[in-house]
């Protein structure tokens, strides 16, 4: 027998209360339960990086998680960060440079992207930073792959995603 939850969500600033089966993850209590279809359902394992959202400001992949365990965080959809005509600087520059190309992957990549940049920005060492111990890491070109390295884009639009980030992050766009 399914165990029912009430749960409140803040899904891009606005409470949202849903009643969910507890093992509803959080990307399918935002796609089935909200209709908010921007987040995508790629492999549903946490390998492709299509679901990926905000948490309370840092990246996650909502298929890996369950809703109920984010009731009270704040939960950051592509549909949250901007809109048209006021666009977020990162989904700007993914226009700008022309980042997708199908665009199913667009939505997790922007995510992420904004997420990776605030790590960088906190200082948070990735495999490839020379030295860990250091309080300002560059988001370099080899810095973002790395960081971005679990966002697939089947169209293989990598080296414009990089550039739209490196355009971000050297113009302090955020």
């Amino acid at each position: 027998m399914p165990q029912i939850a009430a749960i409140t969500l803040r899904i891009n600033g606005r409470a949202q209360r849903l009643e969910v089966d507890t093992r509803t993850s959080l990307l399918d209590a935002l796609r089935e339960h909200l209709q908010l279809s921007g987040t995508k359902k790629g492999c549903d394992h946490g390998q492709c990086g299509a679901c990926t959202v905000l948490v309370n400001g840092r990246r996650i992949n909502s298929c890996l998680t369950l809703a109920v365990m984010h009731e009270d965080d704040e939960v950051t959809t592509i549909e949250g960060l901007g809109e048209p005509g006021d666009l977020h600087p990162m989904q700007a520059a993914f226009v700008e440079c022309d980042g997708f190309q199908c665009g199913y992957c667009t939505p997790g990549q922007i995510c992420s992207a904004v997420g990776m940049l605030a790590e960088v920005e906190d200082g948070w060492p990735s495999h490839v930073t020379a030295d860990v111990s250091a309080t300002e890491i560059a988001a370099t070109g080899e810095e973002i792959r790395e960081r971005m390295s679990g966002n697939i884009c089947r169209c293989a639009a990598y080296p414009n995603i990089v550039a739209a980030i490196r355009l971000v992050a050297e113009g302090d766009r955020r």
